[in-house]
Parts: C-alpha cells; sequence; structure tokens
C-alpha cells in the first residue's frame, strides 16, 4: 500500500505537468525573408479637404517603426524589395448623436488613408486600398483640445489594420 502512494505521488504530477503543457507560437507574418529584405516607405501627401499638418508625418513615422520594429526589414530611402505609399484622403469631422433638441451630443473625427503597399520581390501580395478609423468626442469639447490625442489613437488603429492586411499573418 506504501508503494502505491509513493508511485502516485511520484507519477500524478508528472502526468498534469505533460498533459497540461501550453505552447504558444508566432508564425511571422508573411515575409520570406530569404527574398525580401528592405522596405522604402513614401511621403503620404494629404490630400483631404480639411488638413491636419501634423497628421502626415504622425502616420508615416508610426508607419515606419511598426515595420522596422516588427519586421526584419531595413528602412532604405530607395530601390527596396518593398514600397509603401499613399495619401491621406480624408479627414472629416461630423455631429453624430443627436438629442432630442436636435444638437449632436457627440462629434466624430474621422481619417482615411490610402496605401499603395507593392513587393517587388513576392508576386501576388500587393495591397491597394484605404483604410479608415474614427473617434468620437463630446460636442462639448473643441476639436483643438482633442485632436492630438484622437490622431493618435486613429493612426495607431490604421497603421495595425494596413501591417495586418500586408505583411501580418492573420
Amino acid at each position: 500500500m506504501k508503494r502505491l502512494i509513493v508511485m502516485y505521488c511520484t507519477l500524478l504530477p508528472t502526468i498534469f505537468l505533460t498533459a497540461c503543457s501550453v505552447s504558444y507560437g508566432f508564425q511571422g507574418g508573411k515575409l520570406n525573408y530569404d527574398v525580401v529584405k528592405t522596405i522604402t516607405i513614401q511621403d503620404f501627401p494629404n490630400r483631404a479637404t480639411l488638413v491636419n499638418p501634423n497628421l502626415a508625418p504622425t502616420f508615416e513615422r508610426a508607419l515606419r517603426d511598426r515595420f522596422v520594429e516588427q519586421t526584419r526589414l531595413t528602412a532604405v530611402n530607395n530601390n527596396a524589395d518593398i514600397e509603401i505609399e499613399g495619401e491621406i484622403t480624408g479627414y472629416d469631422i461630423m455631429g453624430t448623436a443627436v438629442k432630442e433638441d436636435a444638437y449632436a451630443s457627440q462629434t466624430r473625427l474621422t481619417v482615411g488613408i490610402r496605401v499603395s503597399y507593392t513587393n517587388h520581390k513576392e508576386d501576388g501580395s500587393d495591397v491597394n486600398q484605404t483604410f479608415t478609423a474614427f473617434r468620437e468626442f463630446p460636442a462639448t469639447s473643441s476639436l483643438t483640445d482633442v485632436e492630438d490625442a484622437l490622431i493618435s489613437e486613429i493612426v495607431k488603429e490604421i497603421v495595425d489594420m494596413v501591417y495586418n492586411a500586408t505583411v501580418a499573418n492573420w
């Protein structure tokens, strides 16, 4: 009996540890790093009707940082294996959530950015798409009070969408 108890006390923890193991893995995305090594991110001209002068450089910097930090690509100025270019197509403000007195209680800031992703080394992986994101804020706040924070959030979301649509394996 004593031997049986010792055997259970020895085997049970071993069985639980091996049976309950969890394995995480990251697939690394769609890029073949044996072929693709460099990236160029061009300037994104602001062609929206309303223009925020900080939007284009903020977006370009965030996009460049994301690709350099999350991939093994090296940023170069020209002749890259991957080229990303585009333009800011929308920067719109509109009232939403109309109250019973016909005034908006929320205001929505929407940003649209057209992105052209060209992989010169791997056929069939090019993307040409417009990405849009928005944030709402109380109509009692002025845009100038909340604009920088909203742009930061919107840019992060659009950069995530661009990254996922082009090189992430989602």
